[in-house]
């Protein structure tokens, strides 16, 4: 890696008044902005509102990072919670489908899976939050307390929460419009729907820690993403704090 490739790169990626780019957008040429697998699995989530639903400024005040978590399972329809408060659907507007946390041009970049090792009504393993069904499609089975805790440099609170969230990106449905100043907002969107599952996790009595520190490829192989058109930008643990 080069030593100042992060500077290079906030350099190269500026925006300036003599160098924007000009011409329209091939709208022939966008990607789809939903991915799907439509020969997996598919576990439906239910329906799911918090017993005691929780003021922001009450969540604000309450949210910090947990890494030590109880023996105990969160449920399915927390879990369906807690994927739709990140990054569901809120509603639909002359055909757009806006989502509960803000993107760049509405081009949603980030794609969701869950590790999952005690979530009642689901089998553990890997799986691709299907946003538009509110469902999850079902990557690999088994126990992998061990595998995404090693991908995490170590991190044993990968092994012990019942549920670890995993976010990527996939690269050119943001880079179709802004180049590769894509990859700031990139991970700015990634940001917006961490704090959403935060301070959503806060509500629900539970407790979660965002993760930055990971080995890529490791994670995108326990994925089965390619690194390259998808790769992981962020990770966090969920569960009830010990």
């Amino acid at each position: 890696m080069m030593d100042n490739i992060g500077d290079e790169f906030q350099q190269q990626t500026k925006y300036r008044p003599d160098r924007m780019a000009g011409g329209g957008l091939r709208w022939n040429e966008q990607p789809e902005l939903y991915k799907t697998y439509p020969d997996r699995a598919r576990v439906t989530l239910p329906p799911f509102e918090p017993a005691r639903p929780m003021t922001l400024h009450d969540a604000l005040h309450q949210r910090r990072s947990v890494r030590e978590f109880q023996s105990r399972p969160v449920s399915l329809g927390q879990l369906g919670y807690l994927l739709w408060t990140s990054t569901g659907i809120r509603r639909t507007e002359q055909g757009y489908e806006f989502r509960t946390a803000p993107s760049a041009g509405a081009l949603y970049p980030i794609e969701t899976y869950v590790v999952a090792h005690e979530v009642r009504g689901l089998e553990p393993g890997v799986y691709h939050y299907a946003i538009r069904e509110r469902a999850l499609e079902q990557i690999r089975t088994g126990n992998l307390r061990g595998p995404i805790a090693a991908a995490a440099l170590g991190q044993g609170m990968c092994a012990e929460a019942p549920a670890v969230f995993i976010w990527t990106a996939v690269f050119a449905r943001s880079k179709w419009k802004y180049g590769q100043r894509a990859y700031r907002y990139i991970y700015l969107d990634a940001g917006h729907i961490t704090e959403n599952l935060a301070l959503a996790a806060v509500s629900l009595g539970l407790g979660t820690c965002q993760i930055g520190a990971l080995f890529d490829d490791e994670v995108n192989r326990l994925l089965d993403v390619d690194g390259v058109a998808e790769s992981v930008v962020y990770m966090s643990v969920v569960g009830v704090p010990a």
